[in-house]
């Protein structure tokens, strides 16, 4: 009996398919943005024909959300759910620095699609506005649960350091891009990080290039 779409083969073929066209995508977004990357490019690119792309991605709006999808879904599986402590919740900003400092094209599209998607008629607009709002506030509930448990200098105010460390993230990928061998992300957030803490718990110390967060230290 043949195989249909509907079938287990089916399915894991779509799927593979589609895979290989959203990296064919992350390719052309990285070199060229998403203005300058037509769908037949991409096609191209993923060793299909135009008709078959649309066939799985019937517009450009469509492949553009599956690709920033298919990076929140890497990103979360990084982080997990829940997140133990929040010591850990900043070490996973840590980690995440030095993550990107090995994949240089997911940073590079990153930056690109960002400095393109301010305009409120990009079809990533509305995705970036959700992003950092979600960033600044995972960033601001960590800051806020390590000044109640006494972990924060005097004087820091949790929403106002959480949307400069969000700020400093992303201009050190900018800066990172530009003169790779001159700056260390993870070392310069790690930096800022340590003023915002009070010793003697000092910085969550150095990230895990493996992701894993290590244990929180008790606080004060």
């Amino acid at each position: 009996m043949p195989r249909t779409a509907a079938s287990p083969g089916g399915y894991a073929r779509g799927r593979a398919r589609r895979e290989q066209i959203v990296a064919a995508a992350v390719e052309a977004y990285t070199e060229t943005g998403y203005h300058g990357a037509s769908l037949r490019e991409i096609a191209k690119r993923a060793g299909i024909s135009h008709a078959g792309l649309l066939y799985h991605f019937p517009s450009r709006e469509a492949l553009l959300a599956a690709v920033l999808e298919r990076r929140d879904a890497q990103d979360a599986r990084r982080v997990g759910t829940p997140v133990p402590s929040p010591m850990d919740m900043v070490r996973h900003l840590l980690n995440l620095a030095r993550h990107n400092e090995c994949h240089p094209p997911i940073v590079e599209l990153y930056v690109r699609l960002a400095a393109e998607a301010f305009a409120p008629d990009h079809p990533a607009h509305d995705y970036f506005t959700r992003h950092y709002a979600q960033v600044r506030a995972f960033a601001r509930t960590a800051l806020e649960e390590l000044g109640a448990a006494g972990q924060l200098r005097e004087g820091v105010d949790p929403a106002t350091a959480a949307v400069a460390l969000v700020a400093l993230m992303d201009g050190l990928q900018v800066q990172w891009l530009t003169s790779p061998g001159e700056v260390d992300m993870a070392g310069t957030l790690g930096f800022f990080i340590e003023r915002l803490l009070r010793a003697p718990d000092g910085p969550p110390g150095p990230p895990d290039p493996s992701g894993a967060a290590p244990s929180a230290p008790p606080p004060r």
